[in-house]
């Protein structure tokens, strides 16, 4: 009984931690998103058909199982250094990444 308390315990406290030390805030991140990101991303991360027609690629819903399958880091990464045709985003810092970031985890798509 005394092992089960504390891996509860345990638990409990892990998880707090983890949501105490959080990378980004979604609602900052929304913000930033909106400027920087939604021109070509869609206000709800659809993607715009015109901007992929135009650079010839493939604009995936930010949602999408493909998007959020990949890790906090690689999103940041791509935001502030660009991927294939896409650009760096200006003026993003760490910070406004790592919110961007938490941002688009908020539209996975069930």
């Amino acid at each position: 009984m005394k092992s089960f308390f504390g891996i509860v315990v345990t638990l409990t406290m892990t998880i707090s931690a983890s949501s105490l030390f959080a990378a980004g805030d979604a609602a900052a991140g929304k913000a930033d998103y909106l400027k920087k990101c939604a021109s070509c991303h869609g206000q709800a991360g659809e993607g715009k058909d015109a901007i992929a027609k135009t650079l010839k690629v493939e604009l995936k819903h930010l949602g999408s199982k493909d998007v959020q399958a990949m890790s906090d880091a690689d999103l940041k990464k791509i935001a502030m250094e660009g991927m294939g045709k896409m650009k760096p985003v200006k003026d993003v810092d760490d910070k406004s990444a790592d919110n961007i970031v938490a941002y688009l985890r908020t539209l996975k798509q069930k």
